[in-house]
């Protein structure tokens, strides 16, 4: 599985929290706690806002982060107010630029750490229901991109949280039963992160929130608490649901049974 973090608040360098910390998502890329595997080197990749233009600055590459150079120095001149970024350890889809995330498209980016469950079987339809614009923007091979551009396509814009309880539902409807999606994902449209955890089994990969402003005044979600102490980070349930803003902290509840019927979700 992959690792990812989302900051919003003061704009500081990348480094403060993508490179620097004690555990951060640089040190998570070769030694993860709470994954599958503790090595994720089949890329990376971070956009970033910076306010001045309504799409973010993308930067992604197959290497793995620790091995290059141009991370470290673009993260220590690079400051925003509101990025994401990603470490990869891939599932589906081999190892290439267009399959690291972050995924952007317009002025929203997606990085997305699990499984859909059953994909290969899946793809076809699942690229058959995109609409032509959104079709035209695949570029790789993974389920990840797929489910962002289902996202955009079920109205991503307009209403962010439907969007993901209609994408969820229409995943669940072409599974199998018993083969459960696992979702923990970050969005940004460049004003709000938002970030949600869901899975068919009650076993979504991990997602945090800061307790308390971070030294920059501003907040995080990540995968792994950046300076190792758990105590700092309130974990995020299953189905739950963080959007950090300027208008502060916002936590909500996906609907299960809406996305998985009532017999499934119980």
């Amino acid at each position: 599985m992959c690792r990812l973090l989302g900051y919003a608040g003061p704009a500081i360098p990348l480094e403060r929290i993508i490179t620097r910390p004690r555990h951060s998502l640089l040190e998570q890329a070769q030694h993860a706690n709470e994954a599958k595997l503790a090595v994720n080197g089949d890329g990376f990749g971070m956009v970033w806002y910076t306010g001045h233009d309504a799409e973010p600055g993308l930067y992604r590459d197959v290497m793995p982060a620790w091995s290059d150079g141009n991370l470290t120095s673009l993260c220590r001149v690079i400051r925003a107010p509101l990025f994401l970024a990603h470490v990869r350890a891939g599932t589906t889809g081999g190892t290439s630029r267009t399959n690291c995330h972050p995924f952007a498209v317009g002025r929203w980016a997606f990085a997305h750490n699990g499984q859909v469950a059953g994909f290969e079987g899946l793809r076809r339809r699942l690229e058959a229901a995109l609409p032509n614009a959104f079709y035209a923007r695949r570029q790789g091979s993974t389920d990840s991109e797929i489910l962002f551009l289902t996202l955009l396509a079920n109205g991503l814009d307009a209403d962010p949280v439907a969007a993901i309880e209609r994408t969820v539902a229409a995943l669940a409807a072409l599974q199998p039963a018993g083969a459960p999606n696992r979702l923990t994902c970050l969005l940004s449209d460049g004003a709000r992160i938002i970030g949600f955890r869901h899975s068919g089994d009650r076993r979504a990969p991990s997602l945090y929130l800061s307790k308390a402003p971070l030294v920059s005044g501003g907040h995080a979600l990540v995968s792994e608490p950046l300076d190792g102490v758990a105590g700092n980070w309130e974990a995020v349930e299953e189905d739950g649901l963080v959007i950090l803003g300027a208008g502060g902290i916002h936590r909500g509840r996906l609907d299960r049974t809406r996305m998985l019927g009532s017999e499934v979700a119980a």
